[in-house]
């Protein structure tokens, strides 16, 4: 009769789920990968505890003058000295509230807009591509309803980065529409005049557009006509981006299927009706991460209105680092100007993602 013989208990299983998993098979998988996490790791601790003494444990918040910031670590009190400067330049005091309310008006516009289930949130886009732009302008310029005249010399900072980036963006998106429909027209004459204007505007760099705008310009004009030199900012801008955004457009249309094309014929749809029902939504819902990448590039190419003598939020922040009474606060400028940036750029990327998620109609691999 065999004897029952009890073996050892197995060890548990290997845990293939979890942080610990993934840190196991993407880190430690082999002597090569876990010297490389070392190294990584010994960079990341030195680098940012250097990081952090210098940007939080020694830095100086308040203060008066360059004399305040003696801790050796980051001077943020020149930021925030200068904070009013860089938001709204040299918009009158008195005046800012309209600024400030411009900033929450386009904030109700935006933000609903990442929050999955809001209801009025279609509403307020609309709001913000066709009232916002109008009310903000009014508020701004004044000279109505009782409003203070505001010169736009006197517009800087933020708000003028802001005012150049949403009316771009507003603009250029329907401009680059009705190019890229023009570009695939079968009338020869649309097609070459849309084909000319996207070519000719692609084919020169965004400086010599705003050089134009504001110095040669005014010389072809006839004695004693001349227009704001923001306004001929706005429009080199919006007309130069807008025949990349038509490149980008076009590539959505030339990724509809004929198909698409044939069965809106079939249902009896004219060019107008086919076009707006059924091709350009589709086309669209393919070219969201492009359109938002000549948005995002819109937004940054802003800092080139420098050379025509308006300061947006990068030329406030070079003129305000000259100033003998702050004196080596450069980097911390410089990092408060593209902390700026990437707050809205990477808002427009998240919102960018989200919408392609919410529309996703089955073209990802």
């Amino acid at each position: 009769m065999a004897v029952f013989a009890p073996k050892a208990a197995l060890p548990p299983p290997v845990q293939t789920t979890g942080p610990i998993a993934w840190i196991r098979q993407n880190l430690l998988s082999s002597p090569f990968n876990i010297a490389l996490t070392a190294l990584a790791l010994w960079i990341v601790v030195s680098g940012g505890s250097s990081l952090v003494t210098w940007a939080i444990l020694d830095a100086t918040f308040i203060g008066e003058g360059q004399d305040a910031c003696s801790n050796g670590g980051a001077c943020w009190a020149f930021i925030i000295n200068r904070l009013d400067f860089f938001t709204y330049g040299f918009y009158p005091a008195a005046e800012r509230w309209r600024v400030n309310l411009g900033f929450l008006m386009l904030a109700v516009a935006l933000v609903p807009q990442f929050i999955t289930g809001f209801s009025g949130r279609r509403a307020l886009g609309l709001f913000g591509l066709t009232a916002l732009p109008v009310i903000t302008g009014v508020l701004l310029v004044g000279g109505v309803f009782g409003l203070r005249p505001v010169d736009t010399s006197q517009w800087g900072g933020l708000m003028l980065t802001l005012v150049l980036a949403y009316v771009g963006i507003v603009a250029a998106l329907p401009l680059g529409m009705v190019l890229a429909l023009g570009r695939r027209s079968s009338m020869p004459v649309v097609r070459i005049s849309c084909t000319t204007f996207i070519e000719l505007w692609r084919g020169v760099p965004l400086i010599s557009v705003l050089f134009m705008a504001s110095v040669m310009l005014p010389l072809f004009l006839p004695t004693g006509v001349t227009f704001d030199k923001l306004l001929r900012a706005l429009i080199g801008i919006t007309l130069f981006q807008s025949a990349y955004m038509a490149e980008v457009i076009r590539g959505g249309l030339q990724a509809i299927p004929r198909g698409q094309f044939e069965a809106a014929s079939a249902l009896g749809l004219g060019f107008w009706r086919s076009t707006g029902l059924i091709i350009l939504p589709q086309a669209l819902k393919l070219v969201i991460p492009g359109v938002v990448n000549t948005f995002i590039a819109l937004f940054k190419d802003t800092t080139l209105v420098l050379i025509i003598g308006l300061l947006d939020i990068l030329g406030t922040v070079q003129s305000a680092i000259v100033d003998p009474a702050w004196s080596r606060v450069a980097v911390e400028g410089y990092i408060f100007a593209g902390f700026c940036f990437w707050i809205f750029c990477f808002g427009m990327s998240r919102y960018s993602q989200a919408l392609e998620s919410k529309l996703h109609t089955g073209h990802r691999k």
